[in-house]
């Protein structure tokens, strides 16, 4: 009941819609299914014996009613009319997979985006917390594999469903038959639920886990490939060790899963053959004669029989398959609860300072900053300086909204940054990290990212930039720059992030340590530039070295949570 709960509010109302449809589109299958194998029997009494026409009042009322000059076309013709329902039957249950198929791909879809969707809107803060791999894995697999879930669950109403309306034909033809069958599935099927599918369980949680760990040795291999390289043997073996071994559970943990969820199919089968033959040879030592009367009623059993059992497996497989993948909804059900901002975009002007008053902000429980009070004015530029984990970062953070305060307050001029204004202040920020990150694509999709292109402004800021001639030695804005852009110098990917920065017009700029990674030489040349362009922006700078900031006009240093001004003389 809590699964369904959460996958009912994963749901909007038009896929509830459609999902309702598919239940009721089952119940029509199984009917139809219900009536393929009833109409065995009677087509088999009367073609084994064409006095039966003549002796079944409805035989008898079909025949006149059709006007039916001899027996033998009586007979051919309920075989063709037969025939076309099996055609029919055979459409139907086409196009019932079909909408299936549909349904389930374009609920991996919809449960897709929707993680995206509020991966998207997660605050910076809580998304520090997050592992990457993890988030990576819950969008491409758990969302995946949490359709794979519902697809099941509703083969399993089908089957179920089935199974109800054929039971039904077998008690309304042999209660007495019927119900020595139904004991013995009965007992097997709860052998099947009570041993193999408490284990299915239990690798299912062993592949959510492993699973995990490996999607992280994955992207800790490709997102410092450098540093891997630079390992000794001792550490490298480690390396591949480890991921061995975490893919071995995982390689483990499914042929576990295939070997238990085949267990079920092959014994119910085996179950019903020995089910058919000992109906046989009990019939044939009671009556010590052959059983040739009894053949329509016995031939119902044994195709129903060939029905069910595949009915009755697909819902033990089923049942193991929500077993196994269980982890699934947990898992998006946690992404889609992750706590999500919903900033407005009321516009806020930046014409004369930046204010914070009294600010105050705690990570972890830990305090970081305490009462800050400083101003910042338009076209200033201003420098924090202090040792690694002093708060400079943070103050910045919470300048350009990525954390909000625990107490204080932050004015642009003469309004309060919040919730209804935050996401227009943050577009006004150009922001340049330490650690630069470009995807593997051209330098016009780098730089752009995502915003619409215009040429004349991309190629203005790759000239403030710097890197613009460098560019023309190349394939110009089409040049690329490799994954991470590896095919670049560090000094070239700072100024690519320069003009990412510069592209959206910002009216601030920040450099949160963006050049501790260079060179001096490249270092001083990189921040001339950005002094040069810079001169009719704001210019806020998280740094270490003093040489980086000598040409800021204040300089703060953040020490114990506490913000004084520095006095560079």
């Amino acid at each position: 009941m809590h699964y369904i709960q959460i996958i009912y509010s994963l749901l909007d109302k038009n896929t509830r819609h459609q999902l309702f449809l598919l239940v009721i589109f089952s119940i029509l299958i199984s009917i139809v299914e219900t009536v393929g194998i009833s109409a065995i029997m009677p087509f088999v009494d009367v073609a084994t014996n064409f006095e039966n026409i003549h002796q079944n009042p409805y035989y008898q009322w079909l025949f006149h009613l059709f006007n039916f000059e001899r027996e033998i076309s009586f007979a051919i013709a309920f075989g063709f009319v037969l025939f076309v329902f099996y055609i029919f039957r055979g459409g139907i249950n086409l196009l019932y997979n079909y909408l299936m198929a549909n349904f389930t791909a374009h609920l991996y879809a919809h449960v897709t985006k929707k993680l995206f969707k509020a991966y998207l809107s997660m605050p910076y803060q809580v998304f520090t917390h997050k592992n990457s791999s993890y988030l990576t894995k819950s969008i491409i697999t758990e969302a995946s594999l949490m359709s794979e879930i519902i697809h099941g669950a509703l083969l399993l109403v089908s089957e179920i469903l089935v199974i109800a309306f054929l039971y039904i034909l077998m008690l309304l033809v042999s209660w007495e038959i019927t119900l020595v069958l139904s004991i013995i599935l009965a007992i097997k099927i709860v052998f099947l639920t009570q041993t193999i599918s408490p284990k299915i369980k239990l690798v299912g949680k062993t592949r959510a886990k492993v699973q995990a760990q490996f999607y992280e040795m994955i992207n800790r291999l490709f997102g410092d490939f450098k540093n891997i390289k630079l390992q000794n043997r001792a550490r490298l073996d480690a390396t591949h060790l480890n991921f061995a071994k975490a893919i071995d559970q995982y390689a483990n943990a499914n042929a576990t899963h295939t070997y238990l969820t085949s267990f079920p199919r092959l014994f119910l089968e085996t179950s019903g053959f020995f089910l058919i033959i000992a109906l046989l040879t009990s019939l044939l030592y009671i009556n010590q004669s052959d059983v040739s009367y009894i053949l329509p009623v016995l031939s119902l059993f044994v195709l129903t029989l060939y029905r069910l059992l595949p009915s009755a497996n697909r819902i033990v497989s089923g049942y193991n398959l929500i077993l196994y993948y269980h982890r699934s909804i947990d898992i998006v059900d946690e992404g889609l609860s992750v706590a999500q901002e919903s900033f407005q975009d009321e516009v806020i002007e930046f014409n004369r300072q930046i204010d914070l008053k009294n600010v105050s902000f705690s990570y972890r429980e830990q305090s970081v900053l305490n009462n800050i009070n400083l101003t910042i004015h338009k076209g200033d530029k201003v420098a924090f300086i202090g040792k690694s984990g002093s708060g400079k970062s943070t103050i910045v953070d919470l300048i350009i909204g990525l954390y909000q305060t625990d107490q204080g307050e932050i004015r642009i001029d003469d309004s309060l940054l919040d919730e209804s204004n935050l996401q227009h202040w943050r577009s006004q920020i150009g922001y340049i990290p330490q650690q630069v990150y470009l995807f593997d694509g051209t330098i016009a999709e780098n730089v752009c990212f995502g915003r619409s292109l215009n040429k004349d402004l991309l190629n203005k800021v790759l000239k403030q930039a710097n890197i613009f001639d460098f560019l023309q030695t190349k394939q110009g804005t089409e040049t690329l720059v490799g994954e991470k852009g590896i095919q670049l110098s560090g000094g070239q990917r700072q100024r690519i992030a320069i003009a990412r920065a510069l592209y959206g017009r910002p009216k601030i700029l920040v450099l949160d340590e963006a050049t501790s990674a260079l060179d001096e030489k490249t270092e001083q040349n990189i921040m001339d530039e950005i002094y040069q362009i810079s001169q009719n922006k704001t210019l806020i700078i998280v740094a270490h070295r003093l040489s980086t900031i000598r040409s800021c006009d204040r300089i703060y240093e953040l020490k114990d949570g506490i913000v004084s001004k520095k006095d560079m003389g």
